[in-house]
């Protein structure tokens, strides 16, 4: 397992952390940045990728899809 795929783990497990505080505080600035940690430390575990490609990755989808994550819908 490289250096990449650990990351992407970690950046996945404090993402979930983020997310669960800001549930917990209702905040939801906090709920959002842990779901675009996860997100992206996904992307880093599945590909292998440096964590400079998955955040251009992660910005690029966000462009393409404004609000997918929009808690308000769910």
């Amino acid at each position: 397992m490289n250096q990449d795929r650990i990351n992407g783990i970690r950046l996945q497990f404090s993402g979930a952390l983020k997310e669960q505080w800001g549930r917990l505080t209702g905040d939801e600035r906090a709920v959002s940045a842990g779901r675009s940690d996860r997100f992206a430390g996904r992307i880093l575990e599945q590909r292998g990728l440096s964590s400079q490609e998955a955040n251009r990755q992660l910005d690029d989808f966000m462009r393409r899809n404004r609000n997918w994550w929009d808690i308000s819908r769910h």
